[in-house]
């Protein structure tokens, strides 16, 4: 398994276009070969941003690479990056390999 991770640093006064953004559109990677799961999560409130991430779970980090060079990225993200920034700065990636998962007996809501 893979997990893409990707972490911002909202405007706090762009917050709710930010999240709208995220929330409101279609996620089209559902049909990506390999693709798991997405996660979109709110962090900590600072004085100057609001936290967030998305990570998303791959089968495997070629499945990851194929879905960021195929048409169907690229339809995703048209436009991305696009009009008055809602960031402070670029969003900041990471990608891990999963080396061990540990499951729960419950599972989550």
């Amino acid at each position: 398994m893979f997990v893409a991770m990707n972490r911002f640093k909202v405007r706090p006064e762009k917050e709710a276009e930010f999240r709208s953004r995220w929330l409101d559109r279609e996620v089209l990677l559902r049909t990506a070969p390999g693709f798991l799961m997405i996660q979109f999560m709110r962090g900590d409130v600072q004085p100057a941003y609001v936290a967030y991430a998305s990570q998303t779970i791959w089968a495997s980090r070629e499945a990851y690479e194929a879905w960021r060079k195929s048409e169907l990225f690229h339809i995703a993200h048209k436009g991305m990056g696009q009009g008055e920034p809602l960031t402070l700065e670029k969003r900041e990636f990471s990608g891990y390999d999963v080396l061990r998962t540990v499951e729960g007996q419950e599972q989550a809501a």
